[in-house]
This record gives structure tokens, C-alpha cells and sequence, in this order.
């Protein structure tokens, strides 16, 4: 059984101020959030949840947009729902937000840095890969285009797979049953504080991505990285 490895500190999390720029890993299989981590939605993101409050008069700063990265995008609704004038469902706001997440004028996504290539790699070299997201299963399909399609992955989990999101650590532990792997044999990669913490609770070791929190925020990764560009893969057979 492959462990996975870094440069440094390989059994202990790491807390850089700054992210490394390039890393070594070693694994049987990989797990990664999508928006944000494979496919850069942030920006589609921000301005979606900030023309669905200024629609309804109400304030909204980096500190609430921040608080919806990496979580059920419902799940982070709910907890706002009560300052909304009128009678509004959680559902029915959810709604409207993704009414302007698809507009004709919402900015396109584009793949981060480095993920097309290691995905490319990773699935010709035969390591099984999943996709673990807070997302839709639709939006996830689709935004899988940008980096090579659904088809390079073998399970795709989504919000609706899902009771509890993250950082519940539900999506990750379905994730790590249907590629049929032990925690200790695969790594995941994410790019914000509540899927770090599922991760971790799912016994997986972490790669941060820098792609939408600095790297003080994402001192519970194992690692920090700037983007996927940097990452070289060693397989049981590249030794």
C-alpha cells in the first residue's frame, strides 16, 4: 500500500504563510472538490450570491460571500434566510441565485491552473479518481468539461448523494467506499476551510489550493499548494 508524501514535515500538517510551489505525492487514489479546485467558479459564485442580496435590499460583503465557499450552497442560504423581506423559502432563493449563476451574463469558468494536465496523467496512469462536491450533480457535469469530462472520474459524489455537507465529512467517506481505497491510500484536494475539515474528519490527507482563501486559512491542509501546476504524481510503478 502507497502512501501519500510531501517535501516536508510528511506525517504532521504544515501552516505556511506562503503556498509551495511545487510537490511530490504519492497515493492510490485522489479525491477532489470541484468548484474552485478543478474548475475557478468563484467569481460566477460572488457575483451570483451578491446580485441575489442587493436584489432584496440587503447588504453583502467578502465576510458573508466567504461563508458560502466550499458548502451546500441551501445549506448556507438557510442561515440568512430570516433577513430576507417577504415570505421566501430557502429553496426558491436557491433558485433565483442559480437563475443568475447561469445567466447569459455571468462570467465563464475556466480550469485551474495545472488540473486538465493531472487529470489527464492521473487517469492514464490508471489511479482512480472521484470528484467530492458541494454542488449539483448537472452543474458538476457540466463544469467537468473544462478539465477532460465526468468520464476521467469513477465516482462523482454531489450534493444530492448527501444528508450533510461539508465539512460534514458524509461526501468524502461515500467517495472513499466506491473507489473501495482505505483513507491512508488516497489524498484529497481542496480549496476552502469547510472542505479541508471534511477531508480531515474522513481520515484523508489534504492538499489546499490557494485559489480562493490564502494560506493562513487553509492551515488545517497537510500541505498548501498555489494551484494543481506544481504537482508530480508517483505512482506504486514509477516508484
Amino acid at each position: 500500500m502507497t502512501q501519500p508524501t510531501h517535501p516536508t514535515h510528511p506525517t504532521h500538517p504544515t501552516h505556511p504563510t506562503e503556498p509551495t510551489r511545487r510537490l511530490e505525492l504519492r497515493a492510490g487514489a485522489a479525491l477532489f472538490d470541484l468548484d474552485g479546485t478543478l474548475v475557478a467558479t468563484e467569481h460566477r459564485s460572488r457575483a451570483a450570491w451578491t446580485r441575489l442580496f442587493t436584489t432584496h435590499g440587503l447588504p453583502c460583503d467578502d465576510a458573508l460571500l466567504a461563508s458560502f465557499v466550499g458548502r451546500r450552497g441551501q445549506e448556507s442560504l438557510a442561515e440568512h434566510v430570516h433577513r430576507f423581506p417577504g415570505e421566501h423559502s430557502v429553496d426558491e432563493l436557491f433558485e433565483e441565485a442559480c437563475g443568475y449563476l447561469n445567466g447569459p451574463d455571468s462570467p465563464p469558468p475556466y480550469p485551474v491552473p495545472g488540473a486538465a494536465e493531472l487529470i489527464a496523467r492521473l487517469h492514464a496512469a490508471g489511479v482512480p479518481l472521484a470528484v467530492v462536491t458541494s454542488g449539483l450533480r448537472e452543474h458538476a457535469t457540466d463544469l467537468l468539461e473544462n478539465v477532460g469530462g465526468a468520464g476521467l472520474f469513477k465516482v462523482l459524489i454531489t450534493a444530492e448523494d448527501v444528508v450533510a455537507g461539508k465539512p460534514d465529512p458524509e461526501g468524502y467517506l461515500a467517495g472513499i467506499a466506491a473507489l473501495g481505497v482505505s483513507p491512508a491510500d488516497a489524498i484529497a484536494f481542496e480549496d476552502a476551510p469547510a472542505g479541508i475539515a471534511a477531508a480531515k474528519a474522513a481520515g484523508l490527507r489534504c492538499v489546499g489550493l490557494t485559489t480562493t482563501h490564502d494560506a493562513r486559512a487553509l492551515a488545517a491542509a497537510d500541505i498548501v499548494v498555489a494551484d494543481l501546476a506544481g504537482i508530480n504524481w508517483r505512482t506504486a510503478e514509477t516508484g
